[in-house]
């Protein structure tokens, strides 16, 4: 389903922009974030995959897990408000000085970033599927922050909006059996 791929691509660049800024706490971050698609068919499909997901065996469950901590990241204690998603990531002492923002998924890159202050904003582009999108993230502390972000696809030939809304907060300085999500910087 495209719509997973494009949902994906959206966490991907969110769980790297948690490593981003500049004076954020290394170690164990929970982010939660919500979609909202402007086409009818993705709000269908997300609503289904979150049903599923609830009504998982023990045994898909474990393979899901599996699968995400392959990709550095950890389903968090339920869902988020809203039917959005809670998952979390290791954020080592690099990532978290390196004010960079590095797509952990192959065929997206930054096109733009600009920090001033306690705001930083972010703009996207993925081969794989198309998209392109922008975001905005508000480091309350060293130890969370709230986010907004706009991603433009076509599904099917249509042309779709999806809107996050996000918040990291930092949990703890062991990151545990987490293992950080994101590649390191190109040489």
């Amino acid at each position: 389903m495209k719509t997973t791929h494009v949902a994906a691509a959206a966490a991907a660049l969110l769980f790297s922009a948690a490593a981003a800024a500049q004076n954020m706490k290394p170690g164990l971050w929970e982010v939660t974030q919500s979609m909202k698609s402007t086409n009818p068919e993705t709000q269908k499909a997300m609503a289904q995959m979150q049903q599923q997901m609830a009504t998982m065996s023990p045994e898909q469950k474990k393979m899901m897990q599996d699968m995400m901590a392959k990709q550095g990241m950890q389903m968090g204690a339920g869902g988020a408000p809203g039917g959005g998603q809670t998952v979390r990531t290791c954020v080592t002492k690099d990532q978290a000085e390196r004010n960079e923002l590095s797509p952990q998924r192959d065929g997206c890159k930054m096109t733009q970033q600009a920090r001033s202050g306690n705001t930083m904003k972010m703009a996207f582009e993925c081969t794989n599927p198309p998209s392109s999108g922008e975001g905005e993230y508000t480091f309350v502390s060293a130890e969370a922050y709230k986010m907004r972000m706009t991603v433009r696809t076509a599904t099917k030939g249509r042309q779709e909006t999806m809107n996050l809304d996000g918040s990291g907060k930092w949990l703890s300085a062991n990151c545990g059996d987490v293992k950080p999500s994101m590649r390191p910087p190109a040489k």
